[in-house]
């Protein structure tokens, strides 16, 4: 169910309390089709596609290629297609503008400062989400709070202010471990990189193996502070949880 607020349809669910399974079911029994997963294809995100195609198989997913993904998360979009056999909404950025950035300040300006990263990342990943966000009404993720010091509050469903749609996040209460537990339990293909120390993948250049004792993400934009590493995906200005 959902109830009307100007233009808006909030739920009425209490979304928070659900199992992440019945979440998802809720999401797509509601919003679908204007509902859609965001996937980069990490761990989290199998985790929770495999959920999703499991309630219903013509859910949407969408992909962002920025042009710079390592070759391992292009092989698991292919095992993720033939043992589902699904479609993936993929989108690129605009190629003006990239070739812009690229002439005017060379191909690794996102290493010169935090706002040179941002505006790279803006052209090949916010840019993208914008058009791929349009006309939806939900957005489901596989956000976790452990994953960094920018997501320990995120709740299982937000309203996300910057992009004007409801956020479904859910397994963000999961520990890395239940994640992992579920993916041998499912025999879920998943990116390479991660046996090889890679705990959150981004673009190539910007993403390395993480070392011992290291939180998820400090191994994406490494150089910068941890209070830093968002890219604009996810900006958390939280006003609180929709229940």
């Amino acid at each position: 169910m959902r109830r009307a607020l100007g233009h808006l349809l909030f739920p009425s669910a209490d979304v928070e309390a659900m199992a992440p399974e019945e979440a998802i079911r809720w999401a797509l029994d509601t919003y679908h089709p204007p509902a859609a997963l965001a996937s980069s294809f990490r761990a989290e995100d199998v985790v929770v596609l495999d959920m999703l195609l499991a309630a219903r198989a013509d859910a949407r997913i969408f992909t962002l290629d920025t042009g710079r993904l390592p070759e391992e998360t292009y092989d698991v979009i292919r095992r993720i297609r033939d043992r589902y056999g699904v479609e993936i909404e993929t989108h690129f950025p605009d190629r003006d503008s990239v070739e812009a950035l690229v002439r005017a300040k060379g191909p690794y300006s996102f290493r010169t400062s935090v706002a040179d990263r941002r505006e790279c990342c803006e052209i090949r990943k916010i840019a993208p989400l914008r058009r791929a966000l349009d006309g939806l009404e939900l957005w489901i993720t596989g956000l976790r709070r452990e994953q960094s010091v920018t997501r320990t509050t995120i709740g299982r469903l937000e309203w996300d202010d910057t992009f004007g749609l409801l956020k479904l996040n859910p397994i963000a209460d999961w520990s890395e471990a239940r994640v992992w537990d579920y993916i041998r339990a499912h025999d879920l293909p998943y990116n390479a990189l991660h046996d090889r120390g890679f705990a959150s993948i981004g673009c190539a250049p910007c993403t390395r193996a993480v070392f011992p004792g290291e939180g998820v993400r400090s191994g994406r934009w490494w150089w910068e502070s941890p209070e830093a590493k968002e890219c604009g995906l996810h900006p958390y200005r939280r006003t609180g949880d929709l229940r």
